[in-house]
């Protein structure tokens, strides 16, 4: 694991070569094994001698219900996934043959209370009387399992999940809680896949934000509300944004939960949110939080022209976020952080503070 810091690290360090930066601050660790809270496993096999896991590159279907990046109980449930999809009879989806039902088990674990999301993703409604015909016997044996949908995704391609989303059990939402802050997954909302190291993510994020005691606060690529949620207090007005609708109604029962009342959680594009907004009505502080492909030269313009006092932006993306950050004018660099998110991959999160120039 050292080797591995030191080989992100150095690259990050690289990338950013071009960039002054004020402080590096030392990489946040995760543990080696066990840390993963999100499975996807790809149905292969036959019904009647199920493999959930992937296709190795030789072509042979490879079962990964033992993999080590999960934790034990999730370890045995796939197991137990591996025996359910047998018992129900679900046929696994061939992609050659565009035959089968069974496309994807999709399982998330909460860290705060052990209870897991079930998602079972098909062809076609078709084998769902299947599924419900075996998962009273599933609950009972795993009472952890507090939510089960199906995703219908009728593509014939290797596409993850569909549009429809069929609830099999009273619960819609998995309930999460970092630094004492709830957060809820939906099936569909992002969410981070190392809990211990998203904690200390967003934990490092407030203490950064409290430096600069702002009373406003936007919160752009917000997804459930992680970063303002745990930034916001009932003195600080807070405005998140996010593309994803399942995301902002977490987002927006989190705050409920916390008794904040100066929260605005809206489902809009984050670029066309700040090309549209006054700048008489700016953010002390910008908190960005983009997906790989990272924020874009118009969204890069408006947060140079809104010029806050602060931004504060999460990436999973070193190389794109260089490329935001030559971007952004009138800003400097003062502190950059690896959290090591995705242990024994190239991937890492990185947590950067840009403070606005004085003239």
């Amino acid at each position: 694991m050292a080797e591995q810091i030191d080989t992100k690290q150095k690259k990050l360090v690289e990338l950013f070569s071009e960039l002054t930066v004020a402080k590096w601050l030392p990489p946040v660790l995760s543990a080696e094994s066990g840390f993963r809270n999100k499975a996807k496993m790809v149905a292969l096999g036959a019904a009647h001698q199920p493999i959930l896991g992937l296709v190795n590159p030789q072509g042979e279907a490879v079962s990964l219900c033992d993999c080590s990046l999960y934790p034990h109980d999730m370890q045995i449930l796939l197991h137990r996934l591996q025996r359910f999809v047998q018992q129900a009879g679900l046929p696994p989806y061939r992609v050659d043959k565009a035959k089968g039902e069974l496309k994807y088990i999709l399982l998330t674990r909460s860290q705060k209370l052990g209870q897991f999301m079930l998602r079972f993703v098909l062809r076609s409604e078709q084998a769902i009387a299947r599924i419900e015909r075996e998962l009273g016997q599933l609950l009972h044996e795993f009472p952890a399992i507090a939510l089960v949908s199906v995703n219908i995704q009728p593509v014939h391609m290797a596409i993850l999940e569909g549009e429809q989303e069929i609830f099999l059990t009273k619960a819609t939402r998995l309930e999460e809680q970092f630094n004492h802050v709830p957060l809820f997954i939906r099936p569909k909302s992002f969410f981070q896949t190392n809990p211990a190291v998203a904690e200390q993510l967003y934990q490092t994020a407030r203490e950064w934000v409290a430096e600069f005691n702002p009373s406003y606060i936007w919160d752009l690529f917000c997804g459930v509300g992680g970063f303002g949620l745990h930034c916001a207090d009932k003195h600080i007005r807070l405005t998140g944004i996010e593309i994803e609708a399942e995301a902002i109604e977490c987002a927006k029962m989190s705050a409920e939960q916390l008794g904040l009342t100066n929260v605005d959680f809206s489902a809009l594009d984050s670029t066309q949110f700040a090309q549209g907004q006054a700048v008489q009505d700016k953010p002390d502080l910008i908190i960005v939080n983009p997906p790989r492909r990272g924020l874009g030269k118009a969204l890069c313009c408006s947060l140079s022209l809104f010029a806050p006092k602060a931004i504060v932006y999460s990436s999973c993306n070193p190389n794109s976020l260089v490329t935001d950050l030559a971007n952004i004018e009138g800003y400097r660099i003062t502190k950059v952080q690896l959290f090591d998110m995705f242990p024994h991959t190239d991937h890492f999160e990185v947590l950067v503070m840009l403070e606005k120039q004085v003239s």
